[in-house]
């Protein structure tokens, strides 16, 4: 540093604020060492996935077996030193070792001479994965209580260090501790298989187990998520906002999946089924049977009151919608005002100028005069089911998460994330939105929405304008980055029976995203202007099965929806998709559709899955070349400036 620098008052707070932590010089330079050799190092493994709509056994699954990686670094090890069914048993006690090791005990398996081959063979298989890291960054990913016992056997480098070693083994053994340490370094495998985990959206809805998916992002070392439409209408109803709350209520209804409004969030939902049974108990209501019912139980007990709940909520759900639209005129979502093209004496619907009968005519809340305007009854039960979002502890926690992990967009290592799409009206035109009085696009458009949801998210206790309707317009505007589409036809497709009225039509953006010029506008717009750079996009499932691919624009957009939600899997072919961009080469991983997780133990099963090369690197990507070498960089910048201080005087080492 030059000798004649002058520092701010500012600077030098902060420097006196870091000498607590290197109190020396010596300390100083001997970190700014240490960082400095780390920036050499290789980056480490990231992995995207998305669109997991509370898939909890196969996200867990993918996680677990770190798409394939966990079989390739065995095959690396062992190559055919030990047979193809020891290797499956091998990594399904990395998988799951508390289960697979109960499964082996019960079919008498497990000995102590199998104890001491599978803890060698672990060991080894974690020095593999452990070997490009450094010993800090090792250490810190183990598990603490055997954590001293990890970092030994896992650098022996000489052999006649070999009896000590085995004495470690013996001991582990003869203390009944094998179960516990095999759980231990089985996790720590795991860990460092992945470096850093991104989520391109949609945690929630469709599948069963979204809270528990959140559990395990929770737990995760370092993970990122990009918000997805479904997302978003749970953040609005944590944040006690009327629609979202009816809307998430709906959807859970609509797939059978009330268990985690229930028994996972803690929800009471006893107001809306008693006014449920009320309202429509001698209703059939058959176009709000959830989804995936058999004909022939359509009157057992537990799917009539499925079907009354979701009907209920539904209707409310359109009723708060329209009143969305006309509060927001500069949403320019008009076409959403359904429930007054009704005639309801004839149970027929006028849109576009064209009428339509309707498949359910039955409505005894909806008052022709005033259609949008809830019922005593229905504000009443929207009142307690607010209050239960709002003191639901861990959906509080849950979404508190979303926003401190998680945004629309995430610039990070040449690569930018996001949902669905960037709204155009033309291959190189943005497409204009008014917020509050004010016309932006782009990037624009995304920052400006995100910071309006957080504000609602900082002030939902105390709301002080009606900004929480972002979020309805986040989940189904027609220019909202993570729902692209022109509109989001739900009352179409459950009350009209013609195909054209229920037709969504996707941005234009999915149209021009093969074209390379187009996605290098997009990446212009976020400041990544190299030819390295790419888009990484979910929310639009890849039918596999009719030809398409995810690899578009020569490798410049990927789209890695690959139907991990069973209900997309028929059209897709495949269940999903991990890109893995490693330091000396990117791939995306196909996955076959998850059998299942006691499957999986018992015959030692696992995720069919096929690897496409995207890019092979020349050299390899090393930590200096990533957002986390930017960081370190300013650390080393930080520490001289302190060793600048010490040299001067500035400040007094300890």
């Amino acid at each position: 540093m030059a000798d004649n620098v002058i520092m701010s008052k500012e600077e030098l707070k902060f420097i006196n604020q870091l000498s607590k932590q290197f109190p020396t010089l010596q300390a100083a330079s001997t970190e700014i060492i240490k960082l400095e050799a780390i920036l050499l190092l290789p980056k480490g493994t990231e992995h995207f996935v998305t669109d997991i709509h509370g898939e909890f056994d196969t996200f867990n699954h993918i996680m677990s077996n770190a798409s394939g990686a966990v079989k390739r670094k065995i095959d690396d090890v062992f190559g055919h030193s030990i047979s193809v069914a020891e290797k499956n048993q091998l990594a399904t006690i990395i998988y799951y070792p508390a289960d697979k090791l109960s499964q082996l005990k019960r079919v008498g398996t497990v000995s102590e001479e199998w104890y001491r081959i599978t803890l060698n063979r672990l060991v080894k298989v974690a020095r593999e994965v452990a070997k490009k890291y450094t010993r800090s960054k090792v250490r810190k990913a183990m598990d603490s209580e055997y954590a001293f016992i990890i970092d030994e056997l896992l650098n022996e480098t000489t052999s006649d260090k070999q009896d000590y070693y085995d004495s470690i083994v013996d001991s582990i053994i003869s203390l009944k501790r094998s179960d516990q340490f095999i759980e231990s370094i089985c996790g720590f495998i795991k860990r460092m298989l992945i470096d850093r985990l991104h989520i391109i959206g949609d945690i929630f809805d469709r599948g069963p187990r979204a809270a528990d998916v959140m559990s395990l992002l929770k737990s995760h070392h370092a993970v990122d998520v990009q918000w997805g439409n479904h997302d978003i209408i749970w953040m609005g109803a944590a944040c006690g906002n009327k629609y979202d709350v009816a809307e998430v209520i709906r959807l859970t209804a609509r797939y059978g999946s009330l268990d985690t409004i229930e028994d996972d969030y803690g929800i009471n939902l006893m107001p809306l089924v008693t006014f449920a049974i009320t309202t429509y108990e001698n209703d059939p209501a058959v176009p709000f049977i959830p989804k995936g019912t058999k004909p022939e139980h359509y009157s057992d007990a537990n799917v009539r009151l499925m079907t009354m709940i979701h009907k209920a909520i539904a209707v409310i759900s359109f009723k708060l919608e329209g009143q969305i639209v006309m509060r927001n005129p500069n949403f320019d979502m008009s076409h959403r005002l359904l429930l007054d093209k009704i005639d309801y004496e004839k149970g027929t619907i006028r849109i576009d100028g064209a009428e339509y009968a309707l498949k359910d005519k039955y409505f005894p809340t909806i008052d022709p005069k005033n259609p949008y305007e809830l019922t005593a009854e229905e504000e009443e039960v929207m009142n307690r089911l607010i209050s239960s979002f709002l003191n639901s502890y861990r959906l509080q926690d849950d979404v508190s998460f979303l926003f401190s992990k998680g945004g629309v967009y995430l610039v990070y290592n040449n690569n930018l994330m996001l949902h669905g799409c960037i709204p155009v009206k033309s291959a190189t035109e943005f497409k204009e939105f008014n917020h509050k009085g004010k016309m932006i696009k782009g990037k624009e458009l995304l920052d400006t929405l995100e910071q309006t949801v957080r504000n609602v998210w900082v002030n939902r206790f105390n709301p002080t304008n009606n900004d929480g309707d972002y979020f309805w317009y986040l989940w189904c505007g027609a220019c909202s980055p993570i729902f692209g589409k022109h509109r989001m036809a739900t009352f179409e497709r459950y009350l009209i029976e013609e195909k054209e009225p229920q037709s969504e039509r996707l941005d234009l953006y999915y149209s021009l995203r093969n074209d390379v010029k187009f996605c290098e506008m997009i990446l212009s717009e976020f400041g990544l202007d190299n030819e390295k750079a790419r888009i990484v996009n979910g929310h639009v499932p890849v039918k596999v099965k009719k030809g398409e691919s995810p690899i578009m624009a020569n490798g410049r957009l990927l789209v890695i929806d690959g139907g991990m939600s069973k209900a997309y899997q028929k059209e897709t072919g495949i269940g999903g998709y991990t890109l893995v961009s490693g330091s000396s080469r990117l791939f995306l991983v196909e996955h076959e559709p998850f059998c299942s997780r006691q499957e999986s133990i018992e015959n030692e099963s696992d995720i069919i899955s096929k690897n496409y090369l995207i890019e092979q690197r020349t050299e390899k990507i090393l930590i200096r070349d990533t957002e986390l070498g930017d960081e370190l960089r300013d650390q080393i910048d930080s520490l001289k400036k302190l060793i600048y201080a010490y040299n001067e005087g500035l400040v007094k080492e300890k």
